[in-house]
């Protein structure tokens, strides 16, 4: 059931799915401190380093700014949180189109195989195609295979590539600063 409230996330109304008692909402400002907390099981589950640092401050002006392009969902269940999705949308120039991009999807392990991921991935869908936009991309680590299984259900197009990453040194070095 889709119940729309008067408050919500930048650029659209409240998106709350109520079931068996779980509750898919976009995120508020007083989740943030337990959204880093999810982000940190989230990481150490991926096999990861992650710094709770600034993190409060960086994603409040991410994702409540005005012109803010990322967006979360998270899922609840007797007013603690149990999951969320961040996703945001980006250009393909191969497609020249616009194409939203699921960053994470987390659910805490009591939370999996209950619907919940499937819940929250309908609801990047039904945002998705209300903004005008017809494709989704994600990805997840290859060791992932519980994800990997729960997403081939949604038959997407399979790509092989590798996902690297530069941090800010690696960055600056490049750059020749």
């Amino acid at each position: 059931m889709v119940h729309y409230a008067s408050e919500g996330c930048v650029g659209g109304p409240e998106l709350a799915y109520l079931d068996m008692g779980t509750t898919v909402r976009h995120v508020r400002s007083e989740d943030l401190p337990e959204l880093i907390h999810l982000c940190a099981e989230h990481a150490a589950f991926e096999r990861t380093d992650y710094s709770p640092e600034g993190k409060t401050e960086a994603l409040s002006a991410m994702l409540f700014a005005p012109g803010a392009r990322l967006m979360c969902l998270v899922a609840e269940e007797q007013n603690a949180l149990i999951g969320y999705a961040s996703f945001s949308v980006e250009v393909s120039t191969w497609d020249a189109d616009r194409y939203m991009h699921m960053d994470c999807l987390f659910l805490r392990p009591s939370a999996r195989n209950q619907g919940v991921g499937l819940r929250l991935m309908r609801a990047i869908a039904q945002h998705t195609l209300a903004i005008g936009i017809t494709r989704m991309q994600w990805q997840t680590p290859a060791f992932n295979v519980d994800a990997i299984r729960f997403y081939r259900r949604m038959r997407p197009v399979e790509k092989e590539k590798v996902r690297l990453f530069l941090a800010e040194e690696e960055v600056r070095e490049l750059a020749g600063s």
